[in-house]
């Protein structure tokens, strides 16, 4: 049986605060959805996983998921209802025989529940996990208990919600037809359509992201977390120098900043973001950049040093390391570094899968002193610390 699944993140997460949606906060250094996406990308019986983020944040998305193999997202609709029918729509070119559909803001899923909601999909068309209430019910409008609820028959339900295919498909166009489009999840939407919906166990851990204070708790979590199960801690130091020829701008840390000239080399002459490469594959004892990437082979000329860097930190995860801190200082007379730095850090956070304050970026003259002095070029030095398992 074919099992896709639909990770639904259209939403624009404002009750979280900050400036960027929820799901594309970073918790532990990585995007919310990032996580989400992993688990389900890594479980063994799910075979297809489409994506369905908001209007206008194709770029978020983009740099969340940097280095993954994952299909091109769908654009959601106006509520949640209607992204989880476009993500659905979106398979009937596969058609697959059963769909999960999860929301990207439950990052704590577990191949457990994952395959709870497969197995019991052997029983009936729509599954859903939850969690029996433990807690006296009461039943409160205007704020006045009218009643005892019976806890008994009670459940706080979850994602991924389970269904098959072609039920739920027609489910959800029924209601788009039917103009019935206040419906909170999918189970909601198989209720109307008349579907029997099952519950299988799911769990405490698998909650749902929504304020800020949710975020940061995540966070604090995971983090805590991934440093206890890495105590080796080393670190790696990276230079490199790059001297300037006619252009109209430099590109540092990822950021064309205009200039009277630009830096030669055969990529794009990233000297900060060479360097940083450098010092993550020397903290784990990995050859320097141009072993990797050598500059006689033409298939990186001009190439963006983000691919450069994403390798070195490719080789980092693969031994289950992480990154802790990242320390680069730019040698420059011109041009002024300093008012770039902030979209700098912006852009190597999600490459280097930390908060953007695990990143430090320095700028300095030479004092008119030497080549660097004399405006013939631009350096670079960087510090990365990583925490690897035992």
């Amino acid at each position: 049986m074919s099992v896709a699944a639909v990770i639904v993140a259209g939403g624009s997460g404002l009750r979280a605060g900050g400036e960027i949606p929820k799901q594309y906060q970073l918790i532990g250094g990585k995007p919310v959805i990032r996580w989400t996406l992993e688990a389900f990308l890594s479980h063994p019986n799910v075979s297809f996983v489409q994506p369905v983020i908001g209007q206008g944040h194709e770029h978020f998305f983009a740099e969340a998921t940097q280095g993954m193999d994952i299909p091109k997202p769908v654009t959601g609709g106006a509520n949640r209802q209607d992204s989880c029918r476009l993500g659905v729509e979106a398979l009937a070119g596969i058609k697959p025989n059963r769909v999960l559909i999860h929301d990207a803001a439950r990052p704590f899923i577990s191949h457990q529940v994952i395959s709870n909601v497969i197995a019991e999909l052997d029983r009936g068309d729509a599954v859903i996990p939850g969690l029996p209430v433990a807690d006296t019910m009461k039943f409160a409008p205007g704020g006045v208990i009218e009643r005892t609820v019976d806890r008994g028959s009670m459940w706080f339900v979850q994602t991924p919600q389970g269904f098959t295919f072609d039920k739920i498909l027609e489910a959800h166009r029924r209601a788009a037809r039917e103009g019935q489009m206040g419906f909170t999840d999918d189970a909601a939407v198989a209720e109307f359509a008349g579907m029997p919906v099952r519950i299988t166990a799911g769990d405490q851990a698998n909650r749902k992201l929504t304020t800020s204070h949710d975020v940061r708790t995540a966070d604090s979590e995971v983090s805590a977390k991934l440093f206890v199960e890495r105590p080796d801690v080393r670190n790696g130091q990276g230079i490199d120098f790059h001297v300037f020829e006619p252009g109209d701008a430099v590109t540092l840390c990822g950021i064309s900043i205009p200039h009277t000239a630009k830096l030669k080399g055969h990529s794009d002459a990233d000297v900060a973001m060479h360097a940083l490469t450098d010092a993550i594959l020397g903290a784990i004892g990995e050859a320097d950049i141009g072993k990797h990437f050598p500059p006689s082979d033409p298939k990186w000329k001009g190439a963006a040093s983000s691919i450069f860097l994403l390798k070195a930190v490719e080789l980092l995860t693969a031994r289950k390391g992480i990154i802790a801190n990242a320390d680069i200082t730019i040698l420059a007379e011109a041009p002024r570094v300093g008012p770039h730095i902030a979209a700098m850090k912006a852009v190597l956070a999600p490459l280097l899968q930390v908060s953007a304050d695990r990143i430090a970026i320095k700028a300095t003259t030479t004092e008119e002193m030497g080549a660097i002095g004399r405006k013939e070029g631009i350096a670079a030095f960087a510090t990365a610390t990583v925490r690897l398992p035992l």
